[in-house]
């Protein structure tokens, strides 16, 4: 039987804002994730990477150098450092306990950007108790395995954690006829979903039979990065069960018109 996790607990496909809706504030700053509390989002997206002294930060790059005025590798530079740089010249870069702290209320997928932030975040999320709001994944296999085997240490609850590349390869295979005992296993321990993306260029990557084998599995399927109207109805008629997006108006527009937005979020901002 597949498990039960409080961060999928949702009525109908969950919407989310990709590093907290970069389609119209700076990515991953506490003002794009405002405005998308503000829109009635309640699951923000981002990514987690560790300063030299061990402070977990929201921030996508390994180096501050495309989206700040400042430059360096995070993981070698001090939290000091880091937080006097500016994303898009304005924005300071938050740590991941500011955005736990500032909206308890929404749900956090993190992307685990690269190893030495594995045992500062399952720090930080002993210390916010924020196991059951949270879901981690990454492109790193090898990375996911890592916080899998750290969790015990940290906490006895099940935290919801996505299938990593080599998972998600497998359950596209499989989609195609292919079989593998892996993924069986995996989704008994620990791993809730497959985030992938909708598509490879041209050609869709979540179809209706990708969608149909990992349910089978008792896996939800969460699609990224969807910007496109278009896009984000056929997922829906395929019964996604989440998607990413730096369009928040647009995503909000299309799942209201379907009676999908949920309740909660009625009274949100439309702009």
């Amino acid at each position: 039987m597949p498990r039960s996790y409080a961060f999928l607990d949702h009525p109908g496909p969950i919407p989310f804002a990709h590093r907290g809706g970069a389609g119209s504030r700076p990515e991953n700053s506490m003002a794009a994730f405002q405005r998308a509390i503000d829109l009635g989002y309640r699951y923000l997206e981002t990514d987690a990477h560790a300063t030299a002294d061990g402070v977990v930060v929201a921030f996508h790059d390994r180096t501050l150098d495309r989206v700040t005025d400042g430059s360096g590798a995070i993981a070698r530079l001090p939290y000091a450092q880091v937080a006097k740089a500016r994303i898009a010249g304005t924005e300071p870069i938050p740590r991941l306990e500011d955005i736990l702290g500032s909206w308890p209320e929404a749900r956090v997928n993190i992307d685990l950007k690269d190893a030495p932030v594995i045992g500062p975040l399952a720090r930080a999320l002993h210390r916010t108790k924020a196991w059951d709001r949270i879901c981690i994944t990454s492109f790193s296999t090898r990375r996911l395995a890592q916080m899998r085997a750290r969790l015990p240490l940290f906490t006895d609850r099940e935290v919801c954690m996505s299938l990593g590349p080599r998972g998600v390869m497998a359950l596209r295979a499989k989609s195609y006829g292919g079989a593998t005992d892996k993924l069986v296993r995996l989704a008994a321990t620990g791993v809730a979903c497959a985030q992938v993306p909708y598509g490879l260029g041209r050609v869709p990557f979540v179809t209706e039979a990708f969608v149909a084998k990992a349910h089978d599995l008792g896996l939800k399927v969460h699609a990224w990065t969807v910007n496109d109207a278009a896009d984000m109805d056929r997922l829906l008629d395929l019964g996604i069960d989440g998607i990413m997006t730096d369009e928040l108006v647009t995503l909000r527009h299309v799942m209201a018109t379907r009676g999908l937005w949920p309740r909660a979020a009625a009274g949100g901002q439309t702009g």
